[in-house]
């Protein structure tokens, strides 16, 4: 996901486990269907807004609203910075389904523009009041280590705790990019659960490409 010091693109994207059980065995290895990925999810909490952090202005920078009617534009943001991280579940959603949801006041959706360029995404849900999150985040790789991370996420915070939440939730996990959890950490968020994350994966239902997420080995069933 994506880290200022060090950016990132970040899917703090929502967990969908596997609807049928699958036994763990604690202390030990458990093996996956076919078909299926897992990763580890380390979710964090912000109690309270912390003191802005430093840093150099960006000209050029902007954060522009994304609603429904901007649905392209927003899928095609999504799949720049997305595929490389296993990004997929708007790409789930059906038209009507992603123009409701960006529609919706209790979702922030912002395109982050360079000169006028998509350069980055920035995703806050507040449906689950009073808690805030951060959905997605975002930037293309050429503005990775740039500090526009850290620019953004200010935006981020300013924007969340303008509606007092009583907390400011993210999940990252280990598909993200590996500076994506003390990138979060830096920015104020304190880790307080684990989980494991299964689902299809989505190289191989068609939702992303095969070349989506290389850094995560694609095993297809044995053909029968």
């Amino acid at each position: 996901m994506a880290p200022g010091t060090q950016d990132f693109v970040g899917d703090p994207r929502n967990s969908t486990c596997m609807n049928s059980a699958l036994s763990i065995a604690l202390g030990d290895c458990t093996d996956l269907p076919p078909g299926k990925i897992a990763s580890i999810v380390t979710y964090l909490e912000m109690r309270s807004r912390p003191s802005p952090r430093a840093g150099a202005s960006f000209p050029g920078l902007a954060l522009l609203r994304l609603t429904g009617r901007d649905m392209g534009r927003y899928l095609s943001i999504y799949r720049t910075l997305g595929e490389r991280w296993l990004w997929w579940s708007r790409l789930e959603l059906s038209p009507a389904s992603l123009a409701l949801l960006l529609d919706d006041r209790a979702i922030e959706a912002f395109s982050l523009t360079h000169d006028g360029e998509d350069v980055g995404l920035l995703e806050l849900d507040f449906r689950r009041h009073p808690a805030a999150e951060l959905a997605f985040f975002g930037l293309v790789e050429p503005m990775i280590g740039t500090g526009t991370g850290r620019w953004l996420m200010e935006r981020a915070i300013e924007r969340a705790w303008h509606r007092k939440p009583s907390r400011f939730l993210v999940h990252t996990c280990t598909f993200d990019h590996p500076g994506a959890l003390e990138f979060y950490r830096r920015s104020g968020f304190a880790p307080y659960r684990f989980a494991i994350e299964f689902a299809d994966d989505p190289r191989l239902t068609g939702v992303l490409p095969r070349s989506a997420g290389p850094h995560v080995p694609l095993l297809a069933p044995a053909a029968p």
